[in-house]
């Protein structure tokens, strides 16, 4: 079997090296970026060095600028206060149903963040058991539309999960669910593959043909904070940094 030498260099590279956010470049980033594929190491470092530094009310202040939309789904709750980031796989199925969400786990690429739509939250359509099974294969998080249970784990698990509700019952193991469909959550639109970030206080989903661009804003939303937490620091008051005259 030959080598490769351009392979052998590409598995010699950091994938956890960061910058400073000062030294941050977004030039030709898109949100395939998110996955290291030999020919993007600088696009892959850069990016995750301003999302490891950024939070979901930065990611929504830059998406607002540019769309006039929020990107944040109020009903969606951080259950164990993990932040995570990355694209979505999505499902739609019944709370009756807790048979989807293990297709799921399956069907989803390493690295993906599960993100299901459920009818209602009358019964619960993941838990301690799926949770393990998806972290175990690389997936990043799961978020529902829905209610999640056995908080006794969850809430101590190294995944992260998000959620409109929780309570103890579940369904059947029925697998009638669709998978990787577009969701439609009261008028909110999420796709497969688009953006998603959250964190303590909250959820936000960007459309992936916004992504960039949502990107570039959310640096620069970055580099203002870090600014005015400067001025703070020196004195200045956050009326006088706004621009607001005194009477």
């Amino acid at each position: 079997m030959s080598v490769n030498p351009k392979n052998m260099l590409n598995k010699s590279k950091n994938l956890n090296k960061r910058v400073d956010i000062d030294e941050i470049c977004l030039d030709g980033v898109t949100v395939d970026d998110l996955k290291f594929r030999g020919d993007n190491y600088k696009q892959y470092i850069h990016l995750h060095s301003l999302l490891e530094n950024v939070s979901s009310c930065q990611v929504s202040d830059a998406f607002n600028s540019i769309s006039r939309r929020s990107g944040v789904i109020q009903e969606i709750k951080p259950v164990n206060n993990q932040k995570v980031y990355g694209r979505i796989f999505t499902a739609e199925t019944t709370s009756d149903d807790w048979g989807t969400s293990a297709l799921a786990i399956d069907a989803a690429q390493e690295d993906d963040i599960l993100f299901f739509k459920v009818d209602n939250d009358d019964k619960a359509i993941w838990g301690e058991l799926a949770s393990i099974c998806a972290r175990d294969n690389g997936i990043k998080a799961t978020v529902i539309y829905g209610s999640a249970r056995d908080l006794d784990a969850l809430l101590y698990m190294d995944y992260p999960i998000f959620s409109t509700n929780f309570c103890p019952n579940a369904g059947s193991a029925l697998g009638l669910g669709s998978l990787n469909e577009p969701l439609d959550i009261n008028g909110f639109k999420v796709n497969p593959g688009d953006f998603f970030i959250g964190d303590e206080c909250g959820v936000v989903v960007i459309p992936q043909e916004l992504f960039a661009k949502t990107m570039v804003g959310a640096l620069g939303v970055k580099i203002k904070e870090l600014n005015i937490i400067n001025k703070l620091s020196q004195g200045a008051t956050l009326s006088e940094i706004a621009g607001f005259e005194k009477k």
